[in-house]
């Protein structure tokens, strides 16, 4: 994102975001009863950022900080850094798209052991599903079209928070 080109639109600013995790992780706590056997793992790029923005408020509700895992489905699929048996885990992805990422980390971590249940958690939800895939939680569903791309920025990579959706051609 060094040169985001053309931004169609500012989908959320920085309070957005923030109220849209805070909201992920209320849901998170209610459908999990708590936060006792929770992992969360963010899924490399952004999605480990965020895990840790959810888990940060978990904790602030509950007192207690869920684990935390990264996983990096890019690299050999023994990539997790966290053991997976027995636990409730939150996949956490910046955006779904065609559910091929989410389906390559549900592939990681069951090669790594037998959780009691995976959750996928994505801050936008942009369509376009080409699995069988959705989300169960989910920050903001942005309908797309497939010559936009939605731009998840956080300071951690890009010096700023926010998300934007731009049109494909211009980004550089």
């Amino acid at each position: 994102m060094d040169n985001p080109g053309m931004i169609k639109t500012r989908i959320m600013d920085e309070e957005g975001m923030s109220r849209a995790l805070i909201r992920i992780a209320h849901e998170i706590i209610e459908k999990n009863k708590g936060a006792d056997n929770l992992a969360l793992i963010g899924i490399q790029r952004r999605g480990v950022p965020l895990a840790g923005r959810i888990a940060s408020a978990i904790e602030r509700v509950e007192g207690k900080r869920p684990l935390m895992g990264v996983l990096d489905i890019t690299l050999y699929r023994d990539d997790l850094s966290l053991p997976v048996n027995d636990i409730r885990l939150v996949l956490v992805d910046d955006v779904i798209f065609t559910g091929r990422t989410a389906r390559a980390a549900i592939d990681a971590i069951m090669d790594c052991g037998r959780p009691k249940c995976i959750q996928l958690a994505a801050l936008v939800d942009r369509g376009h599903r080409e699995l069988p895939i959705r989300p169960d939680y989910v920050g903001k569903n942005v309908p797309t079209s497939l010559s936009e791309v939605v731009l998840v920025k956080l300071p951690e990579f890009d010096g700023e928070t926010g998300v934007d959706l731009a049109f494909k051609n211009d980004i550089k």
